[in-house]
């Protein structure tokens, strides 16, 4: 059971965390203006399929010993930061494509074809999720019941409040998308995904 007084202060934090932009949010929003509300669901799903993951690894204990092998992390932030840089080539490659053809910017988005598997591995190679709960949902630990079974409480209750957010996201985009489908417009988001690809990469490897 969690310790009700200590409830708001989590809930408070937790909605400033989540409303904090980050990648998943912008993948989100790429995602649903590019290729609609199910692509938008499907990446979705394939994010927080990775925090719940991160989530088990830091209720099992699983997360204080990576932790403690700073080199499984590195490895881990190198190939989440190979992977974005992929993404940022493979959407300049399809932009200057579209750009000499005359037609729509297309990025395959690399060998998982976005949705849920670009979802999965954009979260699961950032490390950041994990150390982020390893150091935050223990500060709420009540004194009353099993701390584990708390763990997991706040894990789901983190989770739930950031799906719910996201999939905010996925729905108003796939709304707006069908408005942007000129190629100006297209070609104009896609240069900007790579660069934010490009930086975001940058940052995930020298942080």
């Amino acid at each position: 059971m969690l310790d009700l007084g200590l409830l708001p202060a989590f809930l408070l934090a937790s909605v400033v965390f989540v409303l904090t932009p980050g990648l998943d949010a912008f993948l989100l929003l790429r995602t649903s203006l590019r290729a609609g509300r199910h692509a938008g669901l499907r990446t979705l799903l394939g994010i927080h399929t990775a925090g719940l993951v991160q989530v088990a690894l830091v209720v099992s204990g699983l997360g204080i010993v990576l932790a403690q092998h700073p080199a499984i992390l590195t490895g881990l932030r190198w190939l989440g930061a190979a992977y974005l840089g992929y993404l940022a080539l493979s959407t300049a490659r399809a932009l200057a494509r579209g750009w000499r053809e005359g037609v729509v910017a297309d990025s395959a988005d690399g060998p998982t074809g976005g949705g849920f598997g670009q979802g999965f591995l954009c979260n699961i190679t950032n490390p950041k999720m994990m150390l982020f709960c390893l150091a935050f949902l223990p500060q709420f630990i009540g004194s009353a019941g099993s701390p584990t079974a708390q763990l997991a409480l706040l894990g789901g209750v983190f989770t739930a409040l950031a799906a719910t957010w996201e999939l905010a996201l996925v729905l108003t985009a796939s709304r707006i998308a069908p408005r942007l489908r000129r190629r100006s417009v297209h070609n104009a988001l896609e240069a900007l995904s790579a660069t934010a690809f490009l930086a975001m990469s940058v940052a995930l490897a020298f942080q």
